[in-house]
């Protein structure tokens, strides 16, 4: 894998992860749906899907530079997608939504094919 293929990757699946963490909150949920709450099992499966794409945005980066220089490019890429979804989920929360399961299934599409 290359290091822009792993860049896309991390990026992608860290935009998704922390897009999914803004919609598990009340503000933004009822910004996206017009409800007051989230309800808790959504909530649940918000966070839980955004912890678990955010610790997938860690697979492409140790792949392509190793444990100790992927880690540092993890915790910079995890930093570019939260400006990217914070931009976007306070703009227009539709398309944020839109976008980010987009590049989620890019992002799980291209892992698998990096697998192969």
């Amino acid at each position: 894998m290359s290091t822009l293929h792993a860049s896309f990757l991390a990026l992608a699946l860290a935009f998704a992860g922390m897009a999914a963490l803004a919609f598990a909150m009340d503000r933004h949920h009822r910004q996206l749906t017009g409800a007051p709450e989230t309800p808790p099992a959504r909530r649940r499966l918000l966070r839980c899907a955004g912890a678990l794409l955010l610790a997938a945005a860690g697979i492409p980066c140790i792949w392509a530079w190793g444990a100790t220089v992927g880690t540092v490019a993890w915790l910079g890429w995890l930093s570019a997608g939260a400006l990217g979804a914070v931009g976007l989920v306070s703009a227009a929360p539709r398309v944020a939504a839109g976008a980010a399961c987009a590049a989620a299934l890019a992002a799980v599409l291209g892992l698998i094919q990096g697998v192969r």
